[in-house]
């Protein structure tokens, strides 16, 4: 093996590596949460996921014929919860934790009333 592919295969070892790690701590049960059930209402908690990766590697000048490698991996993984979606019978509505409401949080939290209203148009129109 050349060189270059030796150094290609050590990046990508440490880069899969990485990426292994951070799959590890972040899948689907991250964001969304293992439903909560208190009485007729189940709360499904949620967070929001933020990560970086950064990798690098390089070859070294060598007296010998073996090629020496350093590189490096470092990753971040912030998980911030934001709500509970709340379900009720047909009632769904979004909790959020924090006062502080963005635009999307609005946007969520409006959702289910939002198609909730479109429901009754199209029921009241069939009637």
């Amino acid at each position: 093996m050349d060189v270059n592919n030796m150094s290609e295969s050590n990046l990508k070892s440490i880069m899969d590596v990485s990426m292994e790690k951070l799959r590890a701590m972040v899948d689907a049960d991250t964001v969304i949460g293992t439903p909560i059930k208190v009485g007729e209402v189940t709360l499904i908690p949620v967070s929001k996921v933020a990560f970086g990766l950064a990798t690098g590697g390089s070859d070294f000048p060598s007296k010998t014929q073996q090629a020496i490698f350093g590189g490096a991996s470092g990753a971040g993984v912030t998980i911030s919860p934001v709500g509970f979606v709340s379900v009720c019978g047909d009632n769904v509505r979004m909790l959020p934790i924090s006062s502080e409401n963005t635009v999307v949080d609005r946007a969520i939290a409006a959702a289910p009333e939002l198609l909730a209203k479109v429901k009754e148009v199209f029921v009241s129109d069939k009637e």
